[in-house]
């Protein structure tokens, strides 16, 4: 199945907040003890910036603390274990991306079921994922890459935030895509990857727009395409990979709260209903939107079934590009 269109995924967040107008009875003494979201990506990607956002509007909501916690490795599936496996009160939150969520079981064996051990909260954050390279990179255009990659083949290199990342499956399917042959060069996070694209020691980078905007901005990164039916409104001038000439490819990050499954349902309520409030917030719409994304609007159970679609249509792109667990 197709991945949902931003445009499909705007909902009436006002409505949404309809269904949770009254706390259960039960959750109303949720939380008693701070809360730890859990992040399977270093500090200063997109993942870490959103999670970071949340704490600081949850803390100060709920009047609890709440700490953000990085496990970073094994395609950000620690961070989904650990959550997976912790006590089932609610005070183990999982921000997570479709890396861990619906890419990762694909290639890796992992101890715990994605699908089943984690309860989805509701959708967070969609970003498009966009091919960069450096500011001093002599490629000015999506064709200017395919070419060097024809008359150079293996000897370009993408980085990505890691093996089974979406940067990874976005950068493999341009591979497919192109018919050309670009070498994966996994990083424990996209700010390390971005310091070997600066300097030139990679040439480029199938990025979140969370995690490249503050980059392009900045002056550091050239945009090329994003990797949507659409562009993204921060960078209007930057061509949509279809329109670069290159069809077919749709790679967005999408970005989603959990928590660990057997969790009570009114907690489950009583933290979608949070999490609809703070996304309603404007400043924190402005920020996700200043990242080049949309907010999310989907709820527990419209959420859930998305990474059900997500999970197959990732099952599928990792078959027909090949993708291995060793990252080639």
């Amino acid at each position: 199945m197709a991945f949902p269109t931003r445009r499909r995924l705007a909902l009436s967040l006002a409505a949404l907040g309809l269904a949770f107008a009254a706390a259960p009875a039960f959750a109303q003494a949720w939380p008693d003890k701070p809360l730890r979201i859990m992040v399977g990506a270093s500090p200063g990607g997109g993942t870490d910036i959103l999670a970071r956002m949340l704490a600081e509007k949850f803390a100060a909501d709920l009047k609890q603390s709440v700490v953000v916690e990085n496990r970073p490795g094994a395609s950000n599936t620690i961070a989904a274990e650990m959550t997976a496996k912790a006590t089932a009160d609610g005070t183990t939150l999982l921000l997570a991306t479709n890396t861990a969520q619906a890419i990762a079981p694909h290639l890796l064996k992992l101890k715990f079921d994605p699908l089943k051990d984690l309860q989805p909260i509701g959708l967070v954050a969609v970003m498009p994922n966009v091919l960069v390279v450096s500011s001093s990179s002599p490629y000015k255009s999506v064709k200017d890459v395919m070419a060097a990659m024809a008359d150079k083949p293996g000897q370009l290199k993408y980085a990505s935030s890691g093996i089974g990342s979406t940067q990874h499956v976005a950068g493999e399917a341009f591979n497919l895509a192109t018919n050309t042959k670009a070498i994966h060069v996994p990083y424990k996070g996209s700010s390390q990857a971005h310091v070997d694209i600066i300097g030139g020691d990679v040439t480029m980078m199938f990025d979140s727009t969370s995690s490249a905007m503050g980059q392009i901005k900045g002056g550091k990164f050239r945009a090329l395409a994003v990797m949507s039916d659409r562009r993204a409104a921060e960078i209007p001038d930057v061509p949509t990979m279809s329109e670069a000439g290159v069809k077919g490819i749709d790679v967005q990050t999408w970005y989603g709260l959990y928590v660990t499954a057997g969790t009570p349902r009114p907690v489950v309520d009583a933290l979608t209903a949070e999490l609809v409030r703070v996304l309603k917030l404007p400043d924190v719409q402005a920020r996700i939107k200043g990242m080049g994304g949309d907010v999310g609007t989907l709820t527990a159970d419209g959420f859930a079934e998305m990474n059900r679609q997500e999970f197959e249509r990732f099952r599928k792109l990792v078959k027909d590009a090949n993708i291995k667990a060793d990252g080639q």
